[in-house]
């Protein structure tokens, strides 16, 4: 992890300059281009892909296919596919309610209806470090831990006791030890585990964020940022042109994937 934190560091040291001078450090890999609506990528370099015709599909980190799930509207329109856990991943249904759970075959291990578990307004899941998995309650305003039977482990103290307004957030991610919270309007929420919020940062408008490593890393329309949760010290770099008018753009396993006009490139980074 530190030495992934440590390229990725490396990546914004020479993010402009790289660029402008055609000798960049980033090196395309691969791209899929067959019209591609949505992905996500684990840790481990595995690819979901969520193509036009609403069929998941599985790559593995050496890009080839690892399989295939063709139901992803059996439980309504999906919302996102989250992947933070290899051995699980998370389809989420939010108009419906209804979290599918799927084996690394995409083999369905359970599927969730949260209104059974007086759970009506959600709009972000994620895994928990411990195999389970975190939701915020909009009706409640609490965040709750559930597992994988729907059953409520831990909820919080209701937000409306402690935050001057109540957050609608987009993002859920734990990671390193806390459970991040992303709201756009109102910044990036950090609880620890018994959800006790430790501090609120006013990073508004990202599209999405990661933590590796200690380190903060988020994209809006026009630049990246990073924010060493160590230091402080806050950086706002320009996307590179090739980047600029992305769909989706994340950072995992020492590379970048850019979703662009259906099209997902993949940038390994050079030794």
């Amino acid at each position: 992890m530190k030495r992934l934190a440590a390229i990725i560091v490396f990546i914004i040291f020479f993010w402009c300059e790289s660029f402008a001078q055609h000798d960049t450090i980033f090196r395309f890999e691969r791209s899929f281009d067959y019209p591609i609506e949505s992905f996500t990528v684990n840790n481990l370099g595995e690819l979901f892909l969520i193509n036009a015709n609403n069929q998941l599909k599985k790559i593995d980190e050496k890009g080839d296919s690892a399989g295939v799930f063709n139901m992803v509207t059996k439980y309504g329109k999906l919302s996102y596919v989250e992947a933070q856990n290899p051995w699980r991943t998370i389809l989420f249904y939010k108009n419906f309610s209804t979290i599918v759970l799927l084996d690394k075959f995409l083999n369905v291990l359970n599927n969730i209806n949260l209104k059974k578990s007086n759970i009506f307004k959600v709009s972000t899941v994620t895994s928990s470090y411990d195999n389970n998995l975190w939701l915020y309650d909009e009706q409640d305003n609490k965040l709750k831990k559930i597992d994988i039977d729907g059953n409520i482990l831990f909820e919080s103290f209701d937000m409306r006791r402690v935050l001057d307004s109540v957050p609608s957030p987009v993002q859920l991610l734990d990671a390193d030890g806390f459970l991040y919270m992303y709201d756009p309007e109102k910044g990036l929420y950090t609880f620890d585990y018994y959800g006790a919020l430790k501090n609120r940062l006013p990073f508004l408008h990202w599209k999405n964020f990661s933590v590796i490593n200690k380190i903060l890393y988020g994209f809006d329309d026009h630049s990246f940022y990073t924010y060493p949760l160590n230091s402080f010290d806050l950086r706002q770099y320009p996307l590179p042109t090739p980047f600029a008018d992305y769909t989706t753009i994340k950072i995992e396993n020492s590379k970048i994937y850019v979703l662009k006009n259906g099209r997902l490139s993949i940038y390994a980074v050079r030794p």
